[in-house]
């Protein structure tokens, strides 16, 4: 079976907590059972994981060369700032979907760019925790997942 890794970055882990105004009241736990259930029935294993820290995600994305079809990325804020990331997705062979549960570009005028979404074949923003399912639906579709 097929893997996809979901990973997410800092801030993340407050899904739930933090803003929830403009991140709402589901949680990375809740987002990571409905990507499961989703990834199942579209025949593919999902892994979630977040960090804090970018040394952990260029680490992550290292590893899943070669044996994942498919990255789906929240970057949270190191969309507006890491290069290193963007390298790493670069050394990525598989297709990446960029997420984001808010729509950046109707937030601070530094969030409208982002470093990942050079890489990316997609992006989603705006369309709230269904925004991983909608890159999950996307994957499946041109990763053969």
């Amino acid at each position: 079976m097929a893997k996809i890794l979901i990973l997410n970055g800092p801030n993340l882990n407050l899904l739930g907590q933090r803003q929830p105004e403009i991140y709402g009241a589901t949680t990375l736990s809740d987002i990571e059972a409905s990507c499961a259930k989703l990834g199942q029935s579209l025949g593919f294993e999902t892994e979630l994981r977040q960090s804090n820290h970018e040394g952990v995600l260029i680490d992550w994305i290292h590893e899943a060369r070669g044996t994942t079809a498919g990255i789906v990325i929240n970057p949270g804020a190191y969309s507006h700032t890491s290069v290193a990331i963007l390298d790493a997705l670069n050394a990525y062979e598989a297709p990446v979907i960029e997420v984001h549960i808010s729509n950046i570009h109707k937030r601070e005028a530094f969030r409208h760019h982002s470093f990942v979404s050079t890489r990316a074949e997609a992006v989603i923003a705006g369309c709230g925790p269904h925004g991983y399912e909608l890159a999950l639906r996307h994957l499946a579709v041109i990763a053969g997942a």
